[in-house]
């Protein structure tokens, strides 16, 4: 066992306060000062949300240009996820104290692997000093509250070459899947946060459909393309003529006479 001199055990001592306090006021601050926003997604989905802060309440101080009110997370979302992002409810810029007033996001996922393949929608937590109560919502037991939603795969075709591409559509769901009236939402009062975990929780409809009516036709084995004027129509509408038919191109390369089968 090694000795320790009078001065080294005062040292270790002090290290050891310290640290403690250290802990002490590090889990009060975060308490006090932060809150989790986490996401259940479905695979290969990703959010990326900004929170957005303002003036706290009474204070008449600007941030010149608005420049660092906005604080981003899986802003990298291809190369780098985390679901969990612990969100500051308080900030100093340029002298000026900020309160957090909202998050946007957005929900991506990729349907190629072409960077460009992909696509988003959006959701929204509000953050007020006050909220009526039939939009605020609530936290459980455990201090977590769950907003739900929906997303769906809407296609199209683009281009001469009749390119498939998919549309993601988002729209808010109660806790059983029922569909509501426009995107995810959630809407906190301050003093509801501190400490506390927001969950988005997001499923993905089974079924897929075209994002612009009357351009598909629905067939036994899926969908088939309105031919339109001809192969150069870039509208492609149907209108009433659902025996021509014309290919379009996976983005895998694919010529295709059907989605999502491909071949007939």
């Amino acid at each position: 066992m090694p000795i320790f001199s009078s001065q080294q055990k005062f040292l270790l001592k002090l290290s050891a306060v310290s640290c403690s306090i250290a802990l002490i006021t590090g889990c009060a601050n975060n308490q006090r000062d932060t809150f989790t926003f986490t996401a259940d997604l479905p695979p290969n989905f990703a959010y990326q949300a900004v929170a957005v802060y303002v003036p706290a309440k009474s204070e008449t101080c600007t941030v010149p240009g608005g420049r660092n009110t906005e604080v981003g997370y899986n802003m990298k979302w291809r190369e780098s996820y985390t679901p969990n992002s612990e969100i500051p409810m308080y900030r100093r810029v340029s002298g000026c104290p900020l309160v957090i007033w909202k998050i946007d996001l957005e929900i991506n996922s990729s349907y190629g692997k072409q960077r460009g393949d992909f696509s988003g929608d959006f959701a929204t937590v509000v953050i007020r000093d006050e909220v009526e109560s039939k939009y605020r919502s609530t936290f459980d037991e455990t201090g977590e509250s769950v907003f739900y939603g929906q997303c769906q795969w809407l296609f199209r075709t683009s281009g001469k070459p009749r390119i498939l591409r998919k549309i993601l559509d988002c729209k808010s769901t109660d806790a059983n899947g029922e569909l509501d009236r426009g995107h995810p939402f959630s809407a906190y009062t301050l003093s509801q946060l501190p400490g506390k975990t927001v969950k988005m929780k997001i499923t993905l409809a089974e079924v897929e459909r075209p994002a612009i009516g009357d351009t598909w036709v629905k067939v036994p084995d899926g969908w088939k393309r309105c031919m339109g004027d001809n192969f150069e129509d870039q509208y492609a509408f149907c209108f009433g003529n659902h025996k021509d038919f014309s290919s379009f191109k996976m983005v895998d390369g694919r010529v295709c006479t059907i989605y999502p089968g491909c071949t007939e």
